[in-house]
């Protein structure tokens, strides 16, 4: 299972945000969201539907990564305050 950790300071306020694959048993990729410590948001990407392609794995890498990134957006452009 692989995953980002990413700390960032907006406002003021410092956000965490973990990111990470469940696993196969689970099928999903989960980000979590804190502000100052406080879960402020679950966020749950189910990849299901790419379970015994070839390209599985470079799919859902990339699900994650993206996933990741969307929310180190949308935390920059102040939905999360």
């Amino acid at each position: 299972m692989g995953g980002y950790d990413t700390r960032v300071d907006f406002k003021g306020e410092t956000y965490i945000v973990q990111t990470q694959d469940k696993g196969p048993r689970a099928q999903y990729i989960e980000s979590l969201i804190y502000r100052s410590g406080r879960l402020l948001a679950t966020k749950r990407a189910f990849y299901t539907p790419f379970l015994g392609l070839p390209d599985a794995a470079e799919r859902i890498a990339r699900m994650l990564e993206e996933q990741h990134k969307a929310i180190l957006g949308q935390i920059v452009e102040g939905r999360y305050d």
